[in-house]
Parts: C-alpha cells; structure tokens; sequence
C-alpha cells in the first residue's frame, strides 16, 4: 500500500511515476505558477503534469529549476509530463513539438509524453512519432491521454510499443471502471485527471461523511481513494496549504465499505469534453 509522497508504480519499460503528482491545468503562466510549483517540490511532491496547451511550459520549467538548485535535487529525481496538441499530431509536426516542449521547459528530456486528445485520423503518425522518440532515448515513457477502450484498440493494431500510461478524467462520478479493468489487462497505467471534478465533488454528502469519520477532507478521501486503486492522481492547486493538504493522505486507509460506497457514487458524469465527441 501506498505509504508516502514519493511512492511510484512501475510502468512497461520500468520507469518508475509517482503515485501522486501536481497537475497545473488552467494555472496562468507567471509567478504564481512557478511558486505553486517550487513548493509542491519543496513539500516532496516529484512529479509536475503539464501539456504544451496549457501554456504554461516555460513557467513550469524556470520553476524546476530553482527549485532542483533550491532544494539540492538531481534532474532524474523529478517526475516531468506534458503533451502533444491537437493542432500538432503528425509524425514530423509531433516530433517538431515535443522540442518545442522541451526547449519551453528548458529540459533534456520528459519523463513522460503524452497524446493529449484521440483525434481521429491523425493520433496513430502521432504515436509513430512517439515510439522513435522513445526508441532513441529522447523520452523515458510514452502514453495517451482521453483514451476510451476503442481508441487504445484501434492504437495498438500497429503500435510497436504499448501505451505505458492513460491520463484520464477520473472521479468518483466518473469512475472509469470499464476502462480500468481493460488498462489492467494490457499493463496500461491509469492517471486520474480532476480527480476532485474540479471541486464540484467537495460538498458531495457520502463523501463528507466518510470524511468526518476519519478526521479528513473530502478532497483527502477522493485521492486517498484513487491510491488504493491503483491509479495514478495529479490533483491541481497553486495555493500551498492545499498542495500540503492533498498530500497529507498516508496516516489513513479507507476501509473496504468506504471504498465501496465511493465506487457507488459513480454516474459516468464528466465535468470535460467527451473523448468520443470533441471538436477541438
């Protein structure tokens, strides 16, 4: 069982992702960012999840490094994710845009590269992009992100190399079973993005309830939650009592009934963009 901060799960290859990691979706670029994510390193969080959408890549890189300098860690004790755009999946125009990310972020390397949505038609050049920078070393793990089951499917007819992660929507409303159960079965690491619905989840009366009954917040049981099932969460803030607090989840366990009655919140309801049924 997940005992602290810095816990991983082995992926395919055997890169090892910490279970728990920082997500900055809709965090601006600027100071409030980069203090966001120097003290999310500085509590112990490893891993940082960003995507070249987001804009936010070079405020995430200057963060990373005054905070590897501030806190006397090497480059390979980091965790960092992001992602190729929509706008950007081809096999030369995804190869052009993970250097664009990289050079934003002021890295060698990612630890972890993403297709960020399944864009019909055009995510198998994109993964073809992927698997050769995988194969020359340029990235240490590849993956996908808004997957559904026929998405991955359909991606590893032709893949040389599975998919080691997918970033998905993933909360206690939209609990994702069917998808879960299929990654297990094909090594695929599942990543819970909004884990906490963006907050619609924290007034949620089970869930407040379960809450009280460990001395805890809501926001503790959700991702306390995702640990023991395995998944991988990346809950977002750029306030840091709250980065504090969402890492506060290993002097607890949820019994096996909590876990149950959570799993029994789920109305496959999400708060983004339908994987099947996106325009963008």
């Amino acid at each position: 069982m997940t005992q602290h901060l810095q816990d991983t799960v082995t992926l395919q290859g055997g890169v090892r992702i910490p279970r728990l990691g920082l997500g900055v979706f809709q965090v601006e670029d600027g100071e409030g960012l980069v203090q966001a994510v120097k003290a999310a390193i500085r509590y112990g969080y490893r891993s940082i999840d960003t995507a070249a959408v987001y804009a936010n890549e070079r405020g995430v890189g200057q963060a990373v490094k005054e905070a590897l300098a501030e806190n006397a860690l090497a480059r390979e004790e980091l965790f960092i994710t992001s992602k190729v755009w929509n706008a950007d999946l081809g096999y030369e125009e995804t190869l052009a845009a993970y250097e664009a990310s990289l050079e934003k972020l002021g890295l060698e390397y990612l630890d972890l590269y993403l297709i960020h949505w399944p864009v019909q038609g055009k995510y198998k050049e994109a993964w073809r992009a992927l698997e050769a920078l995988y194969k020359a070393g340029r990235v240490k793990a590849i993956g996908v992100s808004n997957f559904q089951i026929h998405h991955l499917e359909e991606l590893m007819l032709d893949a040389e190399v599975l998919p080691m992660v997918n970033q998905v929507e993933l909360h206690p409303y939209l609990s994702q079973q069917p998808l879960r159960s299929f990654a297990k079965s094909r090594g695929i690491q599942i990543e819970a993005w909004a884990p906490l619905m963006q907050g619609q989840l924290l007034d949620q009366p089970v869930l407040k309830e379960i809450a009280a009954s460990h001395g805890k917040s809501v926001a503790q049981i959700i991702l306390r939650w995702d640990l023991q099932h395995g998944i991988v969460t990346i809950p977002k803030s750029t306030k840091e009592q709250r980065i504090i607090e969402n890492a506060s989840l290993y002097d607890f366990e949820l019994s096996r009934a909590d876990m149950e009655r959570i799993d029994s919140l789920n109305r496959d309801q999400r708060t983004g963009p339908d994987p099947d049924n996106f325009d963008f």
